[in-house]
């Protein structure tokens, strides 16, 4: 039986098949090139974000917040730039690489304009969000587009209001005129501004990618000289803490720039300013849960309540402190792992993680 053709419709799930943008996707070897030609640049001269990673070198690590960058040791570089993952708890160098997919429109290609210099426009911004996690940020999503700034932030809020009341379920029939209205204007508004891609496909690619990629973040990237792009977050858990990121670079090389000219509306005052997209569905959403776990990679001991076996095997860590709670249940203990007594910044499992992870953590590790 021949498969039903499916319809684009503002009401239900879309599928990535159904877009007609033209997607180019940028491999690790790419992203790997396009740092080093990032740290090449900020040398001669635009040292806005080396300013700023400066700066919270200076600042002492806090152990309350979730989210940490430390640089203590070394050149300006990202094996040398450690970042706390919100997902883990682990402390992880910064020179991770991704894969970037490119959604845009054909013409972009007939004009031969290069999807490497979208990605290198916010490649700080994109290396920071994908260093906030250990999983899932593997691969990064970007929709190309040439709107405006007005025009930017009322697309955004039409996807909060989507995602918050119609996200792959029945909503109230006031809200679903309310949708259908706004969906005309915008349709109409950017048609009439020949804004490229038009906004039917703008809104089936990006909630198609909701769907069925689930990623941490999505990227709205405008590349109009009068607009900025914009970030949207798919959990609150994924968007940075205010108390790192309150004085983050606009973007901007004008050093006499405010917050009106910034070219990426990066979240500087947290969940205050992020672009949160409230995913509910009738569905019940995985979502994941931050855990606390041994700063060793290969390692997948979470802490917290284990058995006491395990505990056994795992020993004890010279020169570490030991943080145990004894608990009621006959066999079980809660284990918050053996806390580094020089930098106190990462925890282990056990003696010998900790040696492993040597070789990567003696990068960052002073005492504080």
């Amino acid at each position: 039986m021949p498969q039903k053709t499916r319809h684009y419709s503002i009401f239900s799930p879309p599928s990535l098949s159904m877009t007609e943008l033209v997607k180019t996707t940028l491999d690790h070897d790419s992203t790997d090139m396009l740092i080093d030609k990032w740290l090449e640049y900020r040398s001669t001269g635009h040292d806005a974000y080396f300013e700023w990673f400066r700066d919270v070198r200076e600042r002492k690590h806090s152990h309350t917040t979730k989210q940490t960058i430390a640089w203590n040791k070394g050149e300006f570089l990202p094996e040398n730039i450690f970042v706390r993952t919100v997902d883990t708890g682990r402390l992880i160098p910064l020179d991770r690489t991704w894969t970037t997919h490119v959604y845009h429109h054909h013409s972009m290609q007939d004009r031969k304009l290069s999807m490497m210099r979208v990605v290198f426009t916010m490649l700080p911004e994109l290396m920071l969000l994908r260093g906030m996690h250990d999983t899932g940020c593997d691969e990064i999503y970007v929709i190309v587009t040439d709107l405006k700034r007005q025009e930017m932030n009322d697309v955004t809020e039409y996807f909060k209001l989507v995602c918050r009341h119609c996200f792959g379920r029945h909503c109230k029939p006031s809200i679903e005129a309310r949708i259908q209205q706004e969906h005309m204007h915008l349709s109409h508004t950017l048609l009439r501004q020949r804004r490229t891609p038009c906004f039917p496909q703008l809104d089936l690619t990006l909630r198609a990618i909701l769907y069925e990629k689930r990623p941490r973040f999505i990227v709205l990237f405008s590349h109009q000289t009068t607009s900025f792009s914009q970030i949207f977050f798919t959990d609150p858990s994924y968007v940075p803490d205010e108390e790192l990121f309150f004085d983050y670079p606009t973007g901007c090389p004008n050093p006499c720039c405010t917050d009106d000219c910034e070219m990426i509306r990066f979240p500087r005052r947290g969940l205050e300013t992020a672009s949160l997209l409230q995913i509910r569905t009738k569905k019940i959403r995985k979502r994941v849960k931050s855990r606390d776990m041994c700063n060793w990679i290969d390692c997948d001991v979470c802490f917290g309540e284990v058995a006491v076996s395990r505990m056994s095997a795992c020993g004890s860590s010279e020169g570490s402190e030991e943080s145990l709670e004894d608990t009621s249940p006959t066999d079980m203990i809660k284990f918050n792992g053996h806390l580094c007594s020089k930098c106190k910044l990462v925890k282990y499992c056990s003696a010998d993680h900790q040696r492993k992870d040597w070789e990567e953590h003696r990068r960052v590790c002073v005492k504080l």
